[in-house]
Protein backbone atom coordinates (compact mmCIF):
# COMPACT_ATOMS: atom_id res chain seq x y z
CA UNK A 1 0.00 0.00 0.00
CA UNK A 2 1.41 3.35 -1.00
CA UNK A 3 1.22 6.35 1.30
CA UNK A 4 2.44 8.84 -1.30
CA UNK A 5 0.32 11.94 -1.15
CA UNK A 6 -1.36 10.99 2.11
CA UNK A 7 0.84 13.18 4.28
CA UNK A 8 0.68 16.96 4.16
CA UNK A 9 3.87 18.70 3.03
CA UNK A 10 6.09 19.92 5.84
CA UNK A 11 5.33 23.44 7.03
CA UNK A 12 8.14 25.95 6.73
CA UNK A 13 9.82 26.81 10.00
CA UNK A 14 10.57 30.30 11.18
CA UNK A 15 14.10 30.11 9.77
CA UNK A 16 12.73 29.33 6.28
CA UNK A 17 10.45 32.34 6.22
CA UNK A 18 13.39 34.54 7.27
CA UNK A 19 15.64 33.24 4.47
CA UNK A 20 16.92 35.84 2.02
CA UNK A 21 16.08 33.55 -0.92
CA UNK A 22 12.39 33.21 0.02
CA UNK A 23 11.14 35.14 -3.04
CA UNK A 24 13.51 33.67 -5.61
CA UNK A 25 12.25 31.22 -8.25
CA UNK A 26 13.04 27.55 -7.55
CA UNK A 27 14.95 27.41 -10.84
CA UNK A 28 17.45 29.89 -9.38
CA UNK A 29 17.78 28.30 -5.94
CA UNK A 30 18.05 24.74 -7.28
CA UNK A 31 20.18 25.49 -10.35
CA UNK A 32 23.31 23.46 -10.96
CA UNK A 33 24.87 26.27 -13.00
CA UNK A 34 26.83 29.11 -11.42
CA UNK A 35 25.47 31.82 -13.72
CA UNK A 36 21.83 30.85 -13.09
CA UNK A 37 22.42 30.45 -9.34
CA UNK A 38 24.17 33.84 -8.95
CA UNK A 39 21.07 35.66 -7.56
CA UNK A 40 20.69 32.99 -4.86
CA UNK A 41 24.39 33.15 -4.01
CA UNK A 42 24.11 36.94 -3.63
CA UNK A 43 21.03 36.52 -1.41
CA UNK A 44 22.90 34.05 0.80
CA UNK A 45 25.73 36.52 1.39
CA UNK A 46 23.57 38.57 3.75
CA UNK A 47 21.12 35.91 4.87
CA UNK A 48 20.40 35.84 8.61
CA UNK A 49 19.66 32.08 8.60
CA UNK A 50 22.47 30.87 6.37
CA UNK A 51 23.95 28.49 8.96
CA UNK A 52 20.54 27.08 9.96
CA UNK A 53 19.76 26.45 6.28
CA UNK A 54 22.88 24.38 5.78
CA UNK A 55 22.22 22.43 8.99
CA UNK A 56 18.63 21.65 7.96
CA UNK A 57 19.32 20.81 4.31
CA UNK A 58 22.60 18.96 4.99
CA UNK A 59 23.60 19.22 1.31
CA UNK A 60 26.68 17.00 1.63
CA UNK A 61 24.62 14.20 3.13
CA UNK A 62 21.92 13.91 0.46
CA UNK A 63 23.31 14.63 -3.04
CA UNK A 64 21.76 18.12 -2.98
CA UNK A 65 21.76 20.25 -6.13
CA UNK A 66 21.40 24.02 -5.72
CA UNK A 67 22.34 26.86 -3.42
CA UNK A 68 22.48 26.28 0.32
CA UNK A 69 24.41 28.01 3.07
CA UNK A 70 26.06 30.44 0.67
CA UNK A 71 27.50 27.77 -1.61
CA UNK A 72 26.44 26.08 -4.81
CA UNK A 73 26.16 22.31 -4.48
CA UNK A 74 26.10 19.68 -7.21
CA UNK A 75 25.36 16.11 -6.13
CA UNK A 76 26.20 16.95 -2.54
CA UNK A 77 29.58 18.49 -3.31
CA UNK A 78 30.44 22.21 -3.20
CA UNK A 79 31.12 23.76 -6.59
CA UNK A 80 34.02 26.15 -7.05
CA UNK A 81 32.66 29.59 -7.91
CA UNK A 82 34.59 32.05 -10.10
CA UNK A 83 35.20 35.19 -8.01
CA UNK A 84 33.30 37.45 -10.43
CA UNK A 85 30.04 35.63 -9.53
CA UNK A 86 30.43 36.15 -5.78
CA UNK A 87 29.15 39.19 -3.90
CA UNK A 88 31.84 41.58 -2.71
CA UNK A 89 31.94 42.37 1.00
CA UNK A 90 34.50 44.95 2.14
CA UNK A 91 36.53 44.58 -1.05
CA UNK A 92 36.77 40.77 -0.95
CA UNK A 93 34.55 38.05 -2.45
CA UNK A 94 32.33 36.35 0.11
CA UNK A 95 30.97 32.82 0.19
CA UNK A 96 31.63 29.61 -1.69
CA UNK A 97 34.87 28.21 -2.93
CA UNK A 98 36.67 30.58 -5.23
CA UNK A 99 38.49 29.66 -8.43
Amino acid sequence: MSVTGSCPPPRPGAWQTAAACVGLPPGVVFSKKVKEAAPALRACAGCPVRRKCEEAVAPADNWFDGVCGGRLWRRGRPVEIPAHFLPVVQGRPRGGSVV
